[in-house]
Parts: structure tokens; sequence; C-alpha cells
């Protein structure tokens, strides 16, 4: 599928009777701007010496994609003894991506810039079942945000889904939810032959690593773990500064360890599963059942109508009023994540842990706990080598992390396409 990056970067040479010469500088040129992507503005100086260019060869590179209108000069860096060097990064509005961030109630699509700008960002309301016909839902909310933003549609180069459950990003499912509307096409199929772009699909987890791995506090770690803390809990994995999938591409399902013994029945099927006492969805459950005992709390004084909609954000906006218990649910749930991130520790020997998601907007409430058990459940030697962050990208990381996926993928097409033609 031809993109807007590809037809500006190709133009009208023939790939099929291109020299080889002409091939080589045009993977450069892909690489290079997928170097300002990852990475934005930067000198040619750093262009050489990533890729192994004369200075001549880079300046004559980036003179070409700024002829082409997708890279310009943005300013001096600083100096290193000499004449400041100049800056290029990606020109504004080269092109855009769609995103979209599923949740267990609330669908989030956001229209994202080639510099990584939130241009425009919705929330959709909607429960993820089976019935939901979310390729029509973000496709019609998607038009109506791509109209009020004034965006040219043929600047827009892909869309990015990142989404819960067992996905596989190479086959374009999801096993756990949207099964109905996979039958008898794949999701990612249904939603390219919707939206006519490309499409990438992936876990919601995998997604949030991806970003910190390329934009937060994991670039440039060899071992990191990023645990996403939402309704659900999930694990991204990078290992040997690579992202790992595992066989199937389902590696890192941190929520359905089994952690207690004839517990709870989880969604998955098996009981006692980590995310049935270590969750938003323990979270709620938890809050509901101590304020209907007659528990008090500010949780108390909310309408009947909104009590039924308890969400894990109403919790922690308490605990962070001073509620002590909803600072107590939270400090249960930190416990228990606490002892699973111990086993983590043991397994993988990370030199960091990133918290991120809703529920690590509790800060401290969260931290606090988990830094208690994992004293409690994790060999010291193994845990004063491991740090553990919150997430400096806020709420948006799966949402960067699907427009990362798709552009990546996108670049690395488009350079297979030419290796082929060579």
């Amino acid at each position: 599928m031809s993109t807007t990056i590809e037809k500006t970067l190709v133009g009208s040479l023939d790939l099929a009777t291109a020299s080889n010469v002409e091939k080589k500088k045009l993977l450069q040129r892909i690489r290079i701007l997928e170097y300002l992507f990852l990475n934005g503005k930067t000198s040619n100086a750093d262009i050489c010496n990533q890729f192994g260019i004369s200075l001549p060869t880079s300046v004559s590179l980036i003179n070409q994609l700024i002829d082409l209108n997708i890279v310009t000069k943005k300013g001096r860096g600083a100096s290193e003894g000499g004449r400041k060097p100049d800056l290029y990064g990606l020109a504004e509005k080269s092109f855009y991506i769609l995103s979209i961030h599923v949740e267990r109630y609330k669908i989030r699509l956001a229209i994202i810039d080639c510099n990584h700008n939130i241009i425009k960002e919705e929330e959709e309301g909607v429960e993820i079942t089976s019935r939901t016909n979310i390729v029509e839902l973000t496709y019609d909310k998607f038009e109506e945000m791509i109209g009020e933003a004034g965006i040219d549609k043929t600047k827009i180069v892909g869309l990015g889904a990142s989404m819960p459950g067992l996905v596989s990003k190479e086959e374009g499912k999801n096993f756990t939810y949207y099964l109905t509307e996979q039958e008898p096409e794949p999701l990612k199929d249904a939603f390219q032959n919707k939206f006519k772009l490309p499409i990438v699909i992936l876990n919601d987890s995998k997604s949030a690593c991806l970003a910190e791995f390329r934009f937060g506090k994991a670039k440039n770690k060899q071992d990191a773990l990023v645990i996403t803390m939402d309704w659900g809990a999930g694990l991204g994995i990078i290992l040997g500064g690579e992202m790992h999938n595992g066989t199937s591409g389902f590696a890192g399902e941190f929520g359905h360890i089994p952690m207690v013994d004839d517990g709870l029945l989880c969604h998955c099927g098996k009981r006692g599963c980590l995310e049935t006492e270590a969750s938003g969805i323990a979270m709620v459950r938890k809050a509901k059942e101590g304020i209907k005992n007659g528990e008090t709390s500010l949780l108390s004084m909310l309408p009947e109508e909104d009590f039924e909609k308890l969400s894990p954000k109403m919790i922690i906006d308490s605990a962070n009023k001073g509620d002590q218990f909803c600072i107590n649910i939270i400090a249960e749930i930190g416990l228990i994540l606490g002892k699973g991130l111990a086993i983590l520790i043991q397994i993988f020997n990370p030199e960091l842990i990133i918290l991120e998601g809703e529920i690590a907007r509790a800060k401290q409430f969260i931290t606090t706990p988990i830094q208690q058990s994992m004293n409690t459940y994790c060999m010291m030697q193994l845990k004063e080598k491991t740090t553990v962050t919150l997430s400096n990208l806020g709420t948006h990381a799966s949402l960067y992390g699907a427009t990362i996926s798709v552009l990546e993928e996108i670049f690395e097409n488009l350079a297979s396409k030419v290796m082929q033609e060579a």
C-alpha cells in the first residue's frame, strides 16, 4: 500500500530500472527520515556517525530531503569549540498518524503529527465487547476529528491501534476481544479495508513499552521492564536492548500469573491471577465492597449512579485528597504488585522498571508499598541493582507507541521494497 512517505521519497523513480547508486541513496534517505522521526532534530555530524557516511554525503542527502519539503533546518546546536552546528528535523505538517488506545470502558483517539505533537485527542465511552464495531466507530470519529482539525487527508500515512488482550501483531488479530468482528477477516484487515491505510494493531502494554523504549526513560537501556497498571496489569520487556515479544508475540502476560490459590475467577478463565488482586479491576471491587460494608470514605458521598461507574481514577483522586480508605486500598494493591515485581526481578534482573498507566498517577501511594513488598520478597543482590521509577510520558504512552509501531513498519516495508529491486 503506497503512502505519502513512499510517494514523497520515491517520486518518479522507477525502482525496477533505477541504478544501484540511486537505490542506495533512496535507502539512506529512508533511514535518515526514520532516525529523525525517532530521535528529533539532529546535526549532520550526528547523522555521519550514526550511518557511517561522509559529511559531504550527509549534506547532500539532507539537502535532497529539504528539497522534498519533508526536512527543514531547526536552529543551531551547542558549540563544541567551533561554529554551532545546524540542526535538522522533520518539517511541520509533513505527515500525520492516527492513533487509537482501547481501554476497558473507553476508546481514546488521537491525531499525531510527524514531530509527536498531539493535534487532536478525544475519548469515546464504550465498553470493550465482541459486539462493539470498533472499526466503524473509530472511522466515523476520525472523519469528524480530521475535518475539525482541518488536516489534509492525503498526509495521513497510517493508523496504529493499541488494545488489551492477546494481540498478534503479525496476524493482525486480537484473540481476547472483538472476536465476532474478526470473522471472516482479521481485525487488522477490517481496519485496512475501511481506512485504506497501513495498519498496525498491538497489545497495549507492548505499545507503552515501545514508547518508553524510543522516547521515554527506557531509551538506550539494555534490560528494562515496563509495567502497565490500568484496569488490568501488563508487562513490556526489553532484553539486550531489544523489545522481547516471545514465540507467538504474547510475552508479558504479567496479569495472568497465578498468585492466589483458589482465588477469584479471572476473565481469562483461570482463578487467582494477579490481575484479580492487583489491578484497576481489583481496586474498584475492593472499594465497592468496603463502602457497602460501611467504610468511611469520600466515595460514600457519590450519587448511586456515579458509584456504580466507579473507576480507578476516582479512587486515586480521593486518595490524593487524603481519603485514608482509598489510600489503604492502593497500598494493598501495591503490596501484591510488589510481590509480582520481585518475581520478575529475579527472572530478568533488569536495570530499570517503569510504572505507567492510570494507577501510576497514585505516585507515592503505590510506589511505597511496591518497594516494601520488593524488600520482603526479592533477593537483595538483585533488587539493589534495579531502579523503579514512574513514566514521564503520562497517559499518552500507548498512543505514542501505536504511532511508532506503524511508522517503523512503513519505513521497514519501504526499505525492503527498495532492496528487493536491487
